[in-house]
């Protein structure tokens, strides 16, 4: 939800030593070196910590030990974590936190998982949670993509929320978008069997690149029927920009893909 088309390189994005090798370094370097240089991922997040406010300072400093987890934390146990076993949704990417935090207020029954890289976005969404008394919900400011991977076993939870992702709209920067093959396999999973994928965008191409990719992937259908965007449901709150954006003649796609096999 945050705006990242800014063609800004972090230390993350700069080339390391051990991405390319002269054929002296290969010969000094293990097989396995090798291979893990050769293997970085291109990522879909240009991650920006930004000076915190505050209000967030004081979100983490109040509740990080009793909501935030890291990598550092291992393998997740959902029932553990959360005092009880429910019906999990995960969103990633969740901006500054409102809609995430209005919708585990509203449905207090359901188990909230947050990802965001975006540091007082983090800050924000504690701090809205500390105020409105939001315990239904866990929060994570690492890497999605190694999140799932280290920390949530398969079939461990019921969603898969992905709003208004970063459509990466240059062509060239087309490789960066986290919707691909491989992310909807690794959510296949991970999802309960019957579980949901809903993805939401304002920007038709990437609706598009979604339908597409969704709809080629093996182990789900489209609840809506082939081809078919869902109305907006009711449990997805209408954010001040999709407001603005509405108000403005822009568009808005959601879809909801299920977990058949």
């Amino acid at each position: 939800m945050i705006d990242e088309e800014n063609n800004i390189v972090t230390e993350q994005d700069k080339p390391k030593a051990e991405d390319t090798y002269t054929e002296t370094q290969a010969e000094t370097l293990t097989e396995e070196q090798i291979i893990e240089g050769q293997k970085r991922r291109i990522r879909s997040f240009v991650r920006r910590t930004g000076r915190l406010t505050a209000g967030q300072q004081l979100g983490y400093d109040r509740q990080w030990d009793k909501l935030g987890f890291s990598l550092d934390d291992g393998e997740l146990d959902l029932p553990k974590a959360f005092g009880r076993d429910a019906y999990t949704v995960l969103e990633i990417g969740f901006g500054m936190g409102q809609s995430l935090i209005e919708m585990a207020k509203a449905a207090p029954e359901k188990n909230f998982i947050g990802i965001e890289v975006h540091t007082p976005g983090v800050g924000s969404a504690l701090r809205m949670a500390d105020e409105e008394g939001v315990t239904n919900i866990r929060i994570s400011e690492d890497d999605a993509i190694e999140v799932l991977k280290q920390q949530i076993a398969d079939e461990s939870f019921d969603c898969l929320q992905l709003f208004f992702p970063d459509p990466w709209h240059k062509k060239r920067h087309n490789k960066r978008r986290i919707v691909n093959e491989e992310f909807v396999q690794m959510i296949r999973a991970k999802l309960k069997p019957g579980g949901i994928i809903h993805m939401a965008t304002d920007w038709q191409p990437y609706a598009e690149h979604m339908m597409e990719v969704l709809s080629a992937a093996e182990g789900f259908t489209n609840q809506a029927g082939e081809g078919q965007y869902t109305p907006r449901p009711d449990h997805r709150p209408l954010t001040k920009f999709e407001k603005r954006g509405e108000k403005l003649g822009h568009g808005v796609w959601d879809l909801f893909f299920e977990k058949i096999s």
